[in-house]
């Protein structure tokens, strides 16, 4: 059985990504990770691909585990791996709580490595992983910093990861968009601070995101999947990163 994973897949990215990889086809499966069972069976309905809803919180190691045993027992061949599960929260050091900020560290990096760690012994060659990153991985972002932090993060994971599984055939792809219009800037926003960012320029759509991600993943390492992105990728390898952080502060006030 040949089967896409897509974890955060209820809404927004994930969503897009499973409607994408149905429209693509070739697939006898989509297995769809998410906590909210019933936004995903909504999805389902709409696709011609069968798809199969795990309501899991990744948050718990236990639901990893329960992934984990069931791949073991049905032993699919994994041709895709999606890892779209994750949120941000706007504020300073001063404006996070200590759950925002350990949930945030827990879904965003520990969550996406162990469902990679889970799902690689059942990819082959030509199979390919995309991990849900974010331009915000380039640089250090203050009033942004933890979520930023994490992409920072789950961007080396997966450099490193794609010469890793390289020598199986195995291709890992960095998705490094900028802002993309969906619940995320809502989630973002109910926080203790939640105006700390006030403008999203040059928002992408998920669908666009996901067309493009799956596009470039066939040959990249990196995608930005859109050119303000790629302009923020290279000016964070071109200027001290104190510079870029005060063009930040400016961007975000406005």
């Amino acid at each position: 059985m040949k089967i896409a994973l897509v974890t955060g897949a209820s809404s927004g990215i994930g969503a897009a990504f499973v409607r994408r990889l149905d429209q693509l086809g070739g697939l006898d499966e989509i297995w769809g990770v998410a906590r909210r069972e019933g936004r995903m069976a909504g999805l389902a309905a709409q696709l011609r691909t069968p798809m199969r809803t795990l309501a899991l919180d990744l948050t718990k190691m236990e639901s990893v585990e329960a992934l984990r045993a069931l791949l073991d027992a049905e032993r699919p061949e994994v041709a895709v791996l999606v890892t779209a599960a994750g949120f941000g929260k706007f504020g300073t050091c001063a404006d996070m709580t200590l759950q925002e900020t350990v949930d945030m560290v827990d879904l965003n990096c520990r969550a996406a490595v162990a469902v990679t760690a889970a799902v690689l012994p059942h990819m082959g060659r030509g199979s390919r992983v995309l991990e849900i990153c974010s331009s915000a991985a380039f640089q250090p972002l203050p009033g942004f910093n933890v979520y930023a932090a994490t992409k920072a993060f789950l961007l080396r994971y997966s450099r490193a990861l794609r010469w890793e599984a390289a020598p199986r055939g195995i291709r890992v792809t960095a998705v490094c968009p900028g802002w993309v219009r969906t619940e995320f800037m809502d989630v973002a926003r109910d926080t203790k601070n939640g105006r700390t960012v006030r403008c999203f320029p040059f928002a992408l759509r998920a669908e666009t995101v996901a067309r493009r991600a799956l596009r470039d993943s066939r040959w990249m390492a990196v995608t930005t999947c859109g050119l303000p992105a790629l302009v923020q990728r290279a000016a964070s390898k071109l200027l001290p990163h104190c510079l870029i952080m005060a063009c930040w502060e400016g961007l975000r006030r406005l």
